[in-house]
């Protein structure tokens, strides 16, 4: 139970006086003849005194002194006036008692100062975080309202144009007057449009929704292997060489390795259609303290630095005919296993994309 702030200076004001007037009533009841004694309860004084100016500063000590020199006083001069150089040390304690009351009250009073100090610094702390607090949730929540917008400008424009396409066959087709040829070539286009449909709403529920990863040991030098056989045909039509280096060779993977698989094909792709004129493409693997870093390095046109920001928004594209989910994706794919998906422009021309996955358990994102 918590006493009121005022019931607890009377207790201190109280225990002052019960030590002064009690060193005092010990002076006056012991025999003079005990000089070791008196001594002790001189010495005695300070504790009040020292007390009195921490609890109320320089003024505390100073009262407090004065009420001891007060008491200690007359016992001086009733039982050591016969011995005039010891009581004249006995008056000079009392002055030091008023030295320690005043030095003892003015640091205490310091000290208070600054802890004052220190509390409303503190408080101006914490209501600026508070502001910061209040202010980074209005900027997530601004982030997302703008993010939900980006993305659908970017699907509606991205469904349009399949729509128009089937909604132009359709009607072409409701003639009645095709040639069996003509027939089946709207009909194809109807299809063509609908797979192109159902592979954006796939796509973007990947980003939505990505699975969890199923986490697994996988030995890594194959899974990269894998990828250049799929990539192969592609890229020796263009000219492209693929290169792998994995540190060590037998270096493995904690996480999904079909999930991880799909970001490290859809990075090479996109490093093969940037690489008009040939070139090389460089599959790095290696451990840096507890995080696994596999490397995408290309040599094709690169990204302008002003929309290195922007690449991993849903249907943000610099390619005509992309969708801008595959980056989205992937990144989505590396958040859900805790790591994250950096990219760089390569100062050999080009790009460098770098996943990087905690081999250590960590909390993924969702």
């Amino acid at each position: 139970m918590a006493f009121p702030v005022r019931y607890n200076r009377r207790i201190q004001i109280v225990l002052i006086l019960l030590g002064i007037i009690g060193t005092s009533l010990a002076h006056y009841f012991t025999p003079a003849s005990l000089i070791l004694w008196h001594n002790i309860f001189q010495r005695l004084y300070y504790l009040p005194i020292v007390y009195a100016a921490v609890r109320f500063g320089w003024v505390g000590g100073l009262l407090a002194a004065l009420l001891a020199g007060f008491c200690y006083i007359p016992h001086i001069f009733l039982d050591w006036h016969q011995y005039p150089g010891y009581a004249f040390n006995q008056y000079a304690e009392i002055v030091l008692f008023f030295l320690v009351g005043a030095v003892t009250g003015f640091l205490a009073d310091g000290q208070r100062k600054k802890q004052k100090e220190l509390e409303k610094a503190a408080g101006q702390l914490a209501e600026a975080n508070r502001e910061l607090r209040d202010n980074f949730e209005r900027m997530k929540r601004a982030d997302r309202l703008a993010a939900i917008g980006n993305l659908s400008a970017g699907l509606a424009h991205e469904i349009r144009n399949p729509l128009a396409s089937i909604e132009g066959s359709a009607g072409i087709l409701g003639k009645g007057d095709l040639t069996e040829e003509q027939h089946g070539e709207f009909l194809e286009i109807i299809k063509k449009e609908c797979r192109r449909l159902n592979r954006l709403l796939g796509n973007l529920l990947d980003f939505a929704r990505p699975p969890v990863p199923q986490r697994q040991s996988v030995i890594l030098d194959p899974l990269l292997e894998s990828v250049i056989r799929l990539v192969a045909h592609t890229a020796s039509g263009k000219g492209i060489r693929i290169h792998k280096t994995v540190t060590p060779q037998d270096l493995t993977l904690n996480g999904d390795g079909e999930q991880l698989k799909q970001v490290i094909l859809n990075l090479v792709l996109n490093a093969i259609q940037a690489m008009s004129d040939g070139g090389k493409i460089l599959l790095n693997a290696r451990m840096v303290i507890s995080d696994l870093h596999i490397e995408v390095i290309d040599q094709g046109c690169g990204v302008a630095p002003e929309d290195l920001d922007s690449i991993f928004t849903p249907f943000f594209t610099t390619r005509e005919k992309g969708t801008g989910l595959g980056l989205a994706v992937a990144n989505q794919i590396v958040l859900q296993h805790g790591g994250m998906l950096e990219a760089r422009s390569n100062p050999a021309g080009g790009m460098i994309f770098t996943i990087v996955i905690p081999q250590t358990e960590k909390e993924t994102f969702s």
